[in-house]
C-alpha cells in the first residue's frame, strides 16, 4: 500500500529497551479533497531512509498495516493500528505540457484554409 503526500514532520530516530530497538516516525500530509495527517513509523534498519529528506517534501510511501492488541492494566482489552514505513520516494510532477508550434505566418501550411 502507499500514501502520497508532503511531509509535515521527521522526528529524530528513538531507541528502546536493552535491544537497542530503533523507531523513526514521519507525519506526511496527503492531498486528497479531505487531507489526512498520518503518523508512519520507520524501524531498525529503515530509520536511516528518511536521512535524505526534508519538511515540505513531496513524497510517495510504501507501507505495511499493523495492528495489535493490548491488555491493559484494569484488564480491558484495546487495538492499536500504526502505518509502518519500508520504502520512500520523492514524488515528481509532470508540470510541462506538449503543445505544438503554430506554423509561421504566410507558410505553405497556410494554403490548405477552407476560405
Amino acid at each position: 500500500m502507499e500514501i502520497t503526500g508532503e511531509i509535515k514532520k521527521i522526528n529524530e530516530t528513538q531507541t528502546f529497551g536493552s535491544n537497542e530497538f530503533q523507531k523513526r516516525e514521519l507525519v506526511i500530509t496527503t492531498k486528497d479533497q479531505y487531507p489526512q495527517i498520518l503518523l508512519v513509523e520507520f524501524v531498525q534498519d529503515k530509520c536511516s531512509l528518511l536521512n535524505n529528506y526534508n519538511i515540505g517534501d513531496e513524497v510517495t510511501v510504501s507501507i505495511n498495516i499493523r495492528g495489535k492488541e493490548w491488555l491493559n492494566p484494569e484488564g480491558k482489552v484495546k487495538y492499536f493500528n500504526t502505518f509502518q514505513g519500508w520504502k520512500i520516494n520523492k514524488t515528481t510532477t509532470k508540470t510541462t505540457t506538449s503543445i505544438p508550434p503554430m506554423p509561421p505566418f504566410g507558410s505553405d501550411e497556410d494554403t490548405d484554409l477552407p476560405f
